[in-house]
Parts: structure tokens; C-alpha cells; sequence
């Protein structure tokens, strides 16, 4: 089929599209909330069988259950990658149920990441009816728990890619609809620290203080930063102390890290688990390490890019590059050396925000750019 005629066939089905996505996020799937991320996976299953892939979960006994589902033909596989867990408690569809306002469609998680999930749905509907041969079989892989660490997902996701020859994940694109071609890596740390509790007024000298000693710490971890190669440390939260009349014996602090290669984001965790405490009489206790790896922006991402970017051109489409301080799990798929494009999904605002929103028109342009690049995807 042509570009144009594929074109067609998603506007013209991009009312019932519509009436899907809705569904979608009413369904709500906080990271948190094993039963609506179950619930989802498994009425996708059955969206997923319907449009003749073979489709299934992988079970998971804490987190949400992971989907898997597989359009079939020749070997070796592409893997259109996403996530099916949103950041959004329970209950908040209620506050903020899905609108169309102005040609957008509002909701919590509608543009991260359900309108993605919408794409893989249509591009195996378009498979389906015979409107794009794929030319190769097309692994579709959803992990439950990407918005809090893909810890359960991880090593399934890794199995499940180590045969395929590039991944295109449907993350929401960066703002003007542009391509993910890198993403820094991401570490995550607890440090807490032991002091000696004592009475503040009768024997100060007795304690020592944790807080005090943290406060050091989180002054050094902040001098770690170094913009010029891409690194940044934060500590965002910080806890301590019983009551202002006793010496704290326990501080806590939470510590986010950004690294622009591996390398750095492997030499910043050696530097962080080196911290020593300066008071003798204090032990420090480090939790943590890296989450996500960085999306390098190396030849095969580039080479996926460019490809992808000649096959936008067909649609009208002026598809443009950037990049990004969030980690995602394409991440993980790029630090295994397979070429990974990310920021396919719809374009639109507001991930994470109350004022999240998707382009109702850019969905049939994404569903059949999808479509395209999986086809022209050489294997």
C-alpha cells in the first residue's frame, strides 16, 4: 500500500481510535497498583490477539504483570517497545476524566504512555487487514513498572530484545514532536548516616550528630556536578532527628545522579560509595546504584534516526532530533548495542503533569510513521 493510502486508513478509523485510547486511560495503571496494571494487561492480550498477534503476560508476583505479543514472520525480529504503568494514583481519571478539547485529548497518562500503546494496537491492525507487510516478525513489549524502575521488567525485557535488530520505543516524543536519539543515564543512592544520640543541653558533647554529618555530605555531593560532561547530582530529600533537644542519631538523604556515557555514571557511583564519614564516631550506609544506563547517541541510533526521518518525509512529516536528562527503558536496549530510536509515541505535553495532553491529528501520521519504519527497517 501506499504511504497516502496508509495514511488514509488511519484517519478514516480515528474516531473508533479514539473511542480505544479513551478506554485506555480509564484503565488506570499506576506503577504502584498491581491490579489496574493487571486489568490492562490483560485486556490487552485480548486487543492485542484480536488484530492476530499472539499475544500473553508474563506474571509477575509483586509488580504488575508484564505483556508480550508477537506479529509473526521472517526472522530477525524489530521490537516496538513501551510501558503500560503510569505515575498517577488510583482515582485520578475521577478528578480529571478524558476530555477532547481543541483538537487534544486530555487524561492522566494519555500521553505517557497510553496514546503508545494506542500506536502498537493500530499498526497491528493495519498488519491485520493486509494495508503493510512488516517484511519481518514484530516483537511488541510492554513492561508494568518503567515509572518506578522497570525492576521487575528488566531481565525479561533483556531476553526478549537480544534477538531483535533495532527497538523503536513509543515514549512521548520531546516537545515539537522530535526523536529521542540520547538519553543520560540514571543512578539512584540512600544515604544514611549513624551517629550518637545524647541530651542537646545536659551532655552535647556526647552525641554526634548525624545531621550534621550528612550536611557535609550533601555539600561535596553537590560539588559533583560538572555541567561541562553532563553530569549532575541532586539531593532532593533530606530527613533526620528525634526532637530539637536531642542530638540526632539518624540522617537520611536521597541523592539523584545524571551522567551523560556510562562511564561517567559508573566512576560517579565508585565516587559515591567512597563517602567516608568525617566524624569518627559516625558508620554511613549506601543504598542504591545505577537504574538506567544512558542512551548514547551512537551510529546505529543515528542510522535508525535518519531512516526513520526519510520515512516521516512520505507523511508530511519533518521529523527532528533531541535529547533528553530522562532515562527510559530504551535505554537499556541501547546499552546492549542494539540501535534504539526513541520519542515515537504522540506527540503532545505535559508528562507527568495535570495538564498532560496528546494531538488527536498526530495519530494516524505516528501510526502509519510507525508502520513504515518497521517495514523499512533492515534485518
Amino acid at each position: 500500500m501506499k504511504s497516502r493510502q496508509l495514511l488514509q486508513f488511519f484517519e478514516a478509523g480515528l474516531p473508533d481510535s479514539l473511542l480505544l485510547l479513551k478506554r485506555l486511560v480509564e484503565m488506570e495503571s499506576c506503577s504502584c497498583a498491581k491490579a489496574g496494571v493487571d486489568a490492562l494487561a490483560a485486556l490487552l492480550v485480548k486487543e492485542f490477539s484480536a488484530r492476530g498477534a499472539d499475544a500473553g503476560l508474563i506474571e509477575e508476583a509483586e509488580r504488575g504483570n508484564l505483556l508480550r505479543a508477537t506479529w509473526r514472520g521472517a526472522p530477525r525480529p524489530v521490537m516496538v517497545l513501551g510501558h503500560i504503568d503510569t505515575v498517577w494514583p488510583t482515582g485520578t481519571v475521577r478528578q480529571r476524566p478524558f476530555r477532547i478539547v481543541d483538537g487534544n485529548a486530555f487524561g492522566p497518562g494519555v500521553f505517557d504512555m497510553k496514546a503508545g500503546v494506542l500506536l502498537a494496537l493500530l499498526a497491528c491492525d493495519a498488519f491485520r487487514r493486509g494495508h503493510i507487510d512488516p517484511g519481518k516478525e514484530v516483537r511488541f513489549f510492554f513492561t508494568s513498572d518503567e515509572e518506578i524502575g522497570t525492576e521487575a521488567g528488566l531481565s525479561h525485557l533483556r531476553e526478549a530484545a537480544s534477538s531483535c535488530s533495532a527497538v523503536i520505543c513509543l515514549e512521548p516524543p520531546l516537545s515539537g514532536g522530535k526523536a529521542k536519539t540520547f538519553r543520560k543515564g540514571v543512578s539512584g543512592y540512600r544515604i544514611r548516616v549513624h551517629g550518637i544520640s545524647s541530651h542537646a543541653g545536659v551532655d552535647h558533647a556526647g552525641g554526634a550528630n548525624a545531621i550534621a554529618e550528612l550536611c557535609r555530605h550533601v555539600l561535596s555531593l553537590q560539588a559533583m556536578t560538572d555541567y561541562d560532561r553532563g553530569i549532575s547530582v541532586s539531593v532532593g530529600k533530606i530527613r533526620g532527628g528525634a526532637a530539637s533537644n536531642v542530638v540526632p542519631a539518624e540522617a537520611e538523604a536521597e541523592v539523584d545522579v545524571r551522567a551523560a556515557t556510562g562511564g561517567d555514571l559508573n566512576r560517579m557511583d565508585d565516587r559515591i560509595r567512597s563517602l567516608k564519614p568525617h566524624d569518627g564516631r559516625c558508620t554511613i550506609v549506601i543504598d542504591g546504584g545505577v537504574n538506567r544506563p544512558p542512551l548514547e547517541r551512537t551510529d546505529g541510533v543515528i542510522g535508525l534516526f535518519h531512516k526513520a526521518r526519510e520515512v516521516a518525509a512520505e507523511f508530511g512529516m519533518n521529523l527532528a532530533e533531541g535529547s533528553t536528562g530522562g532515562g527510559s527503558d530504551g535505554s537499556f536496549t541501547a546499552s546492549m548495542g542494539i540501535p534504539t530510536l526513541d520519542g515515537l509515541g504522540v506527540n503532545g505535553e505535559g508528562a507527568h503533569a495535570e495538564h498532560e495532553h496528546i494531538e488527536i491529528a498526530d495519530i494516524p501520521r505516528r501510526a502509519a510513521l510507525l508502520c513504515r519504519l518497521i517495514q523499512a527497517i533492515e534485518t
